[in-house]
């Protein structure tokens, strides 16, 4: 049987939603499957589709494997010494607001932790107990999600960002990349506050100054909201990841993916040295297995980017787009179905990259506003499919609706400002 490949591909895109939505298992398997049922429609054989998802597989294995891993471990180690919470009590000493330190929180911890809804559920009992009213408490949960997705959208390195420079960067400096995406983040940090702040009729924005001291659970002690002197143990996991960075590049010479490897491994290794023994046991057994749930689900997205790839769909479904829409909105448009169907930012990431490398679309765009145009695709649909929808909406014990309003509308708006500083610069500083 052979079918269009952009017809396939979208009864893949369709049935991978349906599925999620109705049987709320692993992306693995619903994207392996993808996979498969994508192959058979795009007329490849069931062997060269099963070779084609093993090799997507390991590809994806062994770029993310350690970094994963490691940023799973440090979360971990972080949490089980109740670190979160002296992180949080340095970051309230300099910002006093709280919808701002939950903000910042957030898009702190993403980036280091590897994991936007690690960065989440490490700080949600934290934000609870800042604040009890359950409305200013849920205002505060909803700006800890939308930073943490943010910063883990637009910096390099995050797993979203690290698959699309690989593919598109050109030869770009990761710290070229970053002196655009970082000040990008922080610019649409800001815009979110904003807009809880003043367009949000239906949410009470808390702005006392004076917060609480954080309880450490489970151990009957209580960190002093204004302790003198940073918890510098807490932090030192994050501190050697950035002294690895020099050490890598001019001491080791090393190559930006080895480089990306070296320093998790580093910021990894100073958690684990840093722990207790029983402590450093419990991390990292918890750590692995948090780090095994999410490497799988995105070494499915890379076995259905493979086999999609394998199909010639870049090669006959781009060309034919790009003569019915403007060749820049190709990757965001692009992105965005994917992110639709199966919720993942990670997964988008990865099968977009994979869909449009070689194809002529790279060719005729900037990397650094391509990559940008993915990013923001990423971010515009944050519905059903997306688990992290669901994880804020059982935390936070609103319903759907006001769900969408305060977290999903928001992500929404994200993108856009991404795709029209994307676009911006595409046109009048990288033409």
């Amino acid at each position: 049987m052979y079918m269009d490949p952009l017809l396939a591909f979208v009864i893949t895109l369709a049935l991978i939603t349906i599925v999620s939505l109705w049987y709320r298992i692993s992306p693995f398997f619903t994207l392996i499957g993808g996979a498969v049922l994508f192959g058979l429609l795009a007329g490849i054989t069931p062997d060269a589709t099963m070779l084609g998802i093993i090799a997507g597989i390991g590809k994806v294995f062994s770029a993310f494997g350690i970094i994963i891993l490691c940023g799973a471990v440090i979360a971990r180690l972080l949490q089980e010494q109740h670190q979160i919470e002296e992180i949080v009590t340095d970051i309230r000493r300099y910002v006093k607001n709280p919808p701002v330190m939950a903000g910042v929180s957030g898009y702190l911890l993403a980036v280091p932790i590897t994991c936007c809804i690690t960065a989440y559920i490490m700080l949600n009992p934290i934000l609870d107990s800042i604040e009890k009213d359950r409305t200013r408490r849920n205002v505060l949960l909803y700006l800890a999600a939308v930073g943490s997705i943010i910063s883990y959208a637009l910096i390099y390195p995050t797993p979203v960002v690290i698959p699309l420079y690989d593919a598109f960067s050109g030869g770009v400096s990761p710290l070229l990349f970053d002196a655009v995406a970082i000040p990008l983040s922080i610019l649409v940090l800001g815009g979110i506050l904003l807009y809880f702040r003043f367009a949000r009729s239906d949410a009470v924005i808390p702005t006392n100054t004076e917060l609480p001291a954080i309880p450490k659970e489970n151990s009957g002690v209580e960190i002093p909201a204004l302790q003198p002197g940073i918890h510098l143990r807490a932090w030192a996991p994050f501190v050697a990841i950035l002294i690895a960075i020099p050490v890598a590049f001019l001491l080791l010479n090393l190559s930006h993916a080895s480089m990306i490897n070296f320093i998790m491994l580093v910021g990894a290794v100073t958690a684990i040295a840093l722990a207790s023994p029983k402590e450093r046991t419990r991390g990292l057994s918890q750590g692995a297995k948090h780090a095994g749930l999410i490497i799988f689900d995105i070494c499915g997205a890379g076995a259905l980017g493979f086999v999609i790839v394998t199909s010639g769909f870049a090669q006959i479904t781009l060309s034919q787009l790009t003569l019915l829409i403007p060749i820049i909105l190709v990757p965001f448009i692009l992105a965005a179905l994917i992110e639709t169907a199966q919720g993942s930012r990670v997964v988008t990431a990865v099968i977009t990259a994979e869909v449009l490398a070689g194809s002529s679309v790279v060719g005729a765009i900037h990397p650094i506003p391509l990559i940008l145009l993915i990013c923001a695709g990423s971010c515009v649909v944050s519905y059903v499919t997306d688990p992290f929808f669901w994880l804020v909406q059982r935390t936070t014990g609103d319903d759907v609706k006001t769900v969408v309003k305060n977290y999903t509308l928001p992500i929404a708006l994200a993108g856009i400002g991404i795709f029209i500083v994307a676009v911006a610069l595409e046109y009048m500083v990288f033409q």
